[in-house]
């Protein structure tokens, strides 16, 4: 995968992607309802932001009936992978990053998870 990196770093040029790639962090896979429940956001501004990373090639999603789930490119080249990395681990602990994991810890499993369509 070919991903130039000042198209990466300017995906990553604004806090609310930041706040998605955090908790995307890792093989972790979330719909839009999710994203939209932790980051306490409404869907088209989440939305927006996804499509931002989905373009830049940073996310990957696939469809499943009414619900879209986005998760990181599991072909990033490695130093963009290693940015990821770095990304997740500067972020555990610090606000607003981890009051989000709370709020998403706190959701039902996903797939339980009653999304307005």
């Amino acid at each position: 995968m070919i991903i130039l990196p000042d198209r990466f770093l300017r995906a990553l040029a604004d806090p609310t992607r930041v706040r998605i790639l955090a908790l995307l962090s890792g093989d972790r896979e979330l719909c839009v309802c999710e994203l939209t429940e932790a980051l306490e956001m409404v869907q088209p501004k989440v939305s927006r932001h996804l499509g931002v990373l989905r373009e830049s090639g940073v996310l990957l999603d696939r469809r499943e009936g009414l619900w879209i789930y986005y998760r990181l490119h599991p072909d990033l080249p490695a130093w963009a992978a290693r940015a990821m990395d770095a990304i997740h681990d500067g972020c555990q602990g610090k606000r607003p990053y981890s009051e989000d994991r709370k709020r998403l810890a706190a959701m039902p499993p996903q797939g339980a998870v009653s999304c307005n369509v």
